[in-house]
């Protein structure tokens, strides 16, 4: 593979969902690959990302033996984006607090996006999203703004512009989410 083809590394936390998130930046023709999300940080230098995701996952980020990444990630100056539990992750690992949430969301929600760019770039002010999870932001990190809510998630999109960090709460990756490529792309 040539230098100048953009790389997306997608670090796999368990997700059932992670070869849908490989091949849906693919069908963007952009080249993705998955990788274990315990890759130190000079594995993760050498395969050169333009991009980084931070896929689902089955667990909890303030379990014990919670699955973490290398926190210096968030030192290479490349665009990522938290998908579910990577949503989590990053919340937990850049200082804001995650807690179970009162009501788990499982399947269809209505997203209200409330700040139409960067991710949400062409998109209508609501859009069906679909959502599997038990934990939530409570705290967002320092420079991060929420940009999408559900009725039972108020944080259900973040992002740090000045560091290009995104995260979703839902399943962009899925069919159930219809603009889900869209936002894909838009990342």
């Amino acid at each position: 593979m040539p230098s100048s083809t953009p790389k997306i590394l997608i670090l796999d936390f368990g997700s059932q969902y992670t070869q849908l998130i490989a091949r849906r930046v693919r069908e963007s023709r952009v080249y993705s690959e998955i990788v274990p999300y315990h890759l130190s940080l000079g594995e993760i230098e050498a395969h050169q990302p333009n991009g980084i995701i931070l896929s689902g996952g089955p667990a909890s980020v303030y379990d014990k033996n919670a699955p973490l990444c290398d926190p210096g990630l968030f030192k290479l100056s490349v665009p990522i984006l938290g998908i579910c539990y990577g949503m989590q992750l990053m919340t937990h690992l850049l200082g804001g607090k995650v807690a179970r949430a009162l009501k788990r969301e499982y399947g269809r929600a209505d997203l209200l996006i409330d700040d139409p760019s960067d991710l949400f770039k062409g998109l209508p002010s609501q859009t069906a999203v679909w959502m599997s999870h038990g934990d939530r932001i409570e705290t967002l990190p320092p420079g991060f703004q929420a940009v999408a809510r559900t009725d039972n998630t108020p944080a259900a999109a973040m992002k740090d512009p000045q560091r290009n960090f995104f995260a979703l709460q839902f399943h962009p990756e899925v069919v159930h989410t219809p603009q889900g490529n869209q936002i894909l792309q838009n990342f």
